[in-house]
């Protein structure tokens, strides 16, 4: 009996060390959870049936402490987290869209130039990176010389778009937040704008998990389908 205990330990040890069995904390960011995990949940469960799998939502102010603090195994996140203990994978992106009230006159094009925001209010997403005072458009909006005063900063994409919903302004944001408005919001392209936001996986960079391998495989067919 002992031995055979002896020898289910053993092979259990090498069904996690292979990345068979064990345990995956997969955290995501709330403007990916629509787009991605429908897609990506049945992918995982395919892959690795004997692992398991836990989901975390993370923000903008706690997904890098997240993943360093191994509360999360990995990370998906948009845009990449920028940390020097932390590995990034790239596997694609979105463009940004304006989000807006069905009401809007802007709302009866098919797609916004740049110079129809010009002075209207903007509900804005700090850029995680660089503080409360950054968004990840203002690059965008520079470069075509248009000015849109600042309504609210607010951390999360399901918070702009409440505010956009009481009429508090717009928001520039990716276009995989359309999956998760309310109703009452839409969506419409920037004419003449390519800029995007990257989708990304992270991880500590001093991680030995087998699983991460197989998670970023999944991960990138997810996103294929997109």
């Amino acid at each position: 009996e002992a031995l055979a205990l002896a020898a289910d330990g053993a092979e259990a040890a090498r069904a996690v060390a292979s990345g068979r069995r064990g345990r995956l904390s997969v955290g995501y960011m709330f403007v990916l959870a629509n787009a991605m995990l429908p897609r990506l949940i049945p992918e995982l469960r395919r892959a690795v049936p004997g692992v398991d799998l836990g989901f975390a939502e993370l923000s903008a102010s706690t997904r890098e402490a997240r993943v360093l603090d191994r509360s999360v195994t990995v990370a998906l996140c948009m845009p990449a987290i920028n940390h020097p203990e932390i590995q990034v994978a790239r596997i694609g992106a979105q463009p940004f869209m304006l989000a807006m009230p069905i009401r809007s006159p802007l709302a009866r094009l098919s797609s916004v130039p740049m110079t129809r925001l010009q002075g209207r209010p903007l509900i804005a997403l700090p850029h995680p990176d660089h503080g409360p005072a950054s968004s990840a458009v203002v690059p965008l909006l520079r470069r075509h010389q248009v000015v849109m005063p600042i309504a609210s900063r607010v951390e999360t994409v399901h918070s702009a778009m409440s505010l956009v919903l009481a009429g508090e302004g717009l928001a520039i944001l990716p276009a995989c937040a359309q999956l998760g408005a309310p109703r009452g919001i839409v969506f419409r392209p920037l004419r003449d704008v390519t800029d995007s936001l990257d989708i990304a996986v992270c991880w500590r960079r001093d991680s030995q998990s087998p699983l991460i391998g197989t998670f970023l495989k999944c991960a990138e067919k997810a996103v294929a389908r997109m």
